[in-house]
């Protein structure tokens, strides 16, 4: 994807602790814009699922190549089976133990999410243990969700450095403060007979075996 866009209107700084700021990320949203906002590990962009447009704007703006899934960050569990296609028990059971938490499932795409969110059969989800993600999420749905930053340029953790790369980029910021991570998640293919561990991160190998048993 190119990373050149046409300039949007001065992106909005938002505490997150304003009685409106949820409502107007929410009419943004579902104008078909972008969010950012803090999760648990470093600040993610997002987009509604249902509206492909917004998707391929967040490929857009971060300059990522399209052959590269987006994540899909969930508010609560039941939410698994809107996204994923009859997910392997140990995954629900890996869920059940780390959500919210940082852990991404990779795991059989749900034919019915749009095909641009991931090129391939499978798709990543996540629960963030953040209250204002998860205040968003609830509000919203599942969201199609990357880290707010340029492809290639350094996670952000606070307001202010995705204001520093995505400036103009994107409609709206919501300022949560600096997130308590700063690690991206660990990303898990959850897709075979046994976890495998795609991205390393907070979660270990070691902590996925042994909430197995």
């Amino acid at each position: 994807m190119n990373a050149e866009i046409d300039p949007l209107e001065p992106t909005q700084v938002l505490s997150a602790s304003e009685p409106e700021a949820l409502e107007v990320a929410l009419e943004v949203l579902q104008q078909g814009g972008l969010v950012a906002f803090p999760t648990d590990t470093v600040y993610g962009l997002g987009a509604l699922i249902q509206r492909p447009q917004a998707i391929e704007q967040l490929y857009r703006v971060k300059g990522r190549e399209s052959s590269k899934a987006i994540p899909v960050l969930l508010g609560n569990l039941d939410e698994m089976m809107r996204v994923a296609l009859q997910p392997r028990g140990w995954a629900l059971r890996l869920a059940e133990r780390f959500w919210p938490g940082p852990l991404t499932l990779v795991v059989p795409k749900n034919p019915v999410l749009p095909a641009i969110l991931s090129p391939l059969p499978t798709i990543g989800v996540r629960m963030p243990d953040h209250p204002t993600a998860l205040a968003l999420l609830r509000r919203t749905g599942p969201l199609a969700v990357t880290s707010a930053n340029l492809s290639g340029g350094a996670s952000t953790v606070t307001a202010g450095e995705v204001l520093e790369q995505l400036q103009g980029r994107i409609p709206l910021i919501l300022d949560g403060g600096r997130t308590p991570g700063g690690t991206p998640s660990t990303v898990v293919d959850c897709s075979g007979e046994e976890p495998k561990i795609l991205r390393p991160g907070p979660i270990s190998l070691e902590d996925l075996l042994q909430a197995l048993g």
